[in-house]
């Protein structure tokens, strides 16, 4: 699925900047190693006056002085930016790299962008390369799943929603930041800016590609442990911009980011499909908690630990109790093309996870087929791993899924089934017949069947009941 996959930019969207101030209250009042002194309150245009707790040990202060670059600031002549910004944005580099605690290798270019570059940008980069056939397929398994109307314009809404979210980014391809620029750059764009240089630090020193496996290859392998890796990336820049801006932003950089806020509107954002929005919060929040985890118990040590061990599903992510120990079980798919027959071709596999999990039963399009969040969080809660596969019928267009998932007890798998339940009733009528013994529901033409055995339960939708069942006996 597209919005599962990466291409090698992190971005800030819209929406950190709302985490963000939401967040720097949250902080402030638990306490989690910033003690901070608003300018605001003294009517102080400087930096505010903080300590901030140093990495190897949270009850220990640093001094708030930003480390000097050893390069020093960029020579006026050789940048496109004014000094004074440039200056600026040095300055936040400094202050992140003192906060973070890892040592840059080499500058990173910068540039300012305005909302129509941006736009420029996104149509014919970060897509250019989504064919006509990605979108077609993406919306096939999407709306298969209950997460798209049949009919939607994928491609064209990602495109809007890009260009109304992103407030930055760093592309690690040509490693340069880009921060979309208001009238003045103020606290929004260094906030921002504090976010993407952050990414700069954990490329430098993790390698994003390479090093941390958050490039395409990897990322269609294995799906769950790319959306663990970015949620511990994001969520790290996340966490570091609001230590940032607690210990460093002047009153004008508060009040501007407050009235960023205040004004902020999303309108594409709001009319976004349930599991879309839900799931361009997810690094950035869950991220974040995640994060925050991990600096209560150890700073950034704790923090830095994660990148040699990283996470590898969003159940570590979800569960930060879970991380490091409890690791998927790994579940493998039999090739299915010869029982299919001909003209069938395996477009998708991998694996769902819990957070998907979540979204397939209380984020579906059709607000009349979800569940409820606080049963569709504990039915997916007891995940242990998981394979699924979607196949497409060449001639005919008709579709296959199947979702083969192992869980942690017999009762997580009963708890799991017993939603589904609930779930297929609000979605399709109920079969007078059943298949291999299971209830089963019908939708037009296709059939649906949950089979249940021991802790494993089995999910397959295909284009009729024969078909459904020749897949599970080849899947026992």
């Amino acid at each position: 699925m597209e919005n599962r996959r990466t291409r090698n930019i992190l971005i800030s969207c819209g929406v950190i900047l709302i985490v963000a101030c939401l967040c720097l209250g949250i902080l402030i009042i638990s306490g989690v190693g910033v003690s901070l002194i608003w300018p605001l309150r003294f009517g102080q245009e400087s930096s505010a006056v903080t300590t901030t707790q140093d990495q190897s040990s949270p009850d220990e202060t640093i001094t708030e002085e930003p480390v000097e670059l050893e390069d020093g600031p960029p020579d006026e002549d050789t940048i496109e930016l004014p000094k004074e910004l440039s200056d600026i944005l040095y300055q936040i580099e400094s202050e992140v790299t003192q906060i973070r605690g890892l040592t840059p290798t080499e500058p990173v270019d910068r540039t300012l962008i305005s909302t129509e570059e941006l736009e420029q940008i996104v149509a014919e980069d970060f897509f250019a390369e989504y064919t006509d056939q990605d979108v077609q397929q993406d919306v096939l398994i999407l709306s298969l799943l209950g997460l798209l109307p049949d009919d939607f314009d994928l491609k064209g809404f990602y495109e809007e929603l890009y260009t109304e979210q992103i407030a930055g980014f760093y592309d690690d391809e040509i490693e340069e930041i880009y921060v979309v620029q208001g009238e003045d750059f103020g606290g929004s764009e260094k906030l921002t800016y504090s976010h993407e240089f952050t990414h700069v630090l954990q490329d430098q020193v993790y390698d994003l590609d390479q090093g941390l496996g958050l490039n395409d290859e990897d990322c269609e392998a294995d799906s769950e442990k790319c959306a663990a890796v970015q949620s511990l990336i994001e969520g790290d820049a996340s966490y570091t911009e609001i230590l940032w801006f607690q210990t460093y932003a002047t009153r004008e950089d508060y009040l501007d980011l407050m009235e960023t806020y205040e004004d902020f509107t999303s309108p594409v954002l709001d009319s976004a499909p349930p599991y879309m929005a839900a799931d361009l919060y997810f690094p950035y929040e869950n991220g974040m908690a995640f994060v925050e985890i991990l600096y209560e118990q150890g700073g950034y040590e704790a923090v830095d630990a994660a990148y040699v061990d990283l996470p590898v599903s969003t159940e570590q992510i979800l569960h930060p109790e879970k991380y490091p120990d409890d690791r998927p079980i790994t579940v493998t798919l039999p090739e299915l093309e010869t029982v299919l027959g001909e003209n069938w071709t395996l477009i998708d596999q991998n694996v769902m996870g819990e957070w998907y999990t979540y979204l397939i039963l209380n984020k579906a399009y059709d607000e009349s087929h979800r569940l409820s969040d606080r049963t569709a969080d504990a039915a997916a809660a007891g995940w242990g791993g998981d394979a699924y596969g979607f196949y497409l019928n060449d001639e005919t267009q008709e579709a296959v899924f199947i979702m083969d998932a192992v869980w942690d007890s017999i009762n997580d798998a009963e708890e799991f089934a017993e939603a589904f339940e609930d779930y297929a009733d609000l979605r399709w009528d109920p079969s007078e017949n059943r298949i291999k013994g299971y209830p089963a529901w019908l939708d037009g033409d296709l059939a649906i069947v949950l089979t249940l055995d021991g802790n494993r339960t089995t999910w397959v939708m295909g284009p009729s009941g024969n078909i459904v069942q020749d897949l599970l006996d080849a899947l026992e």
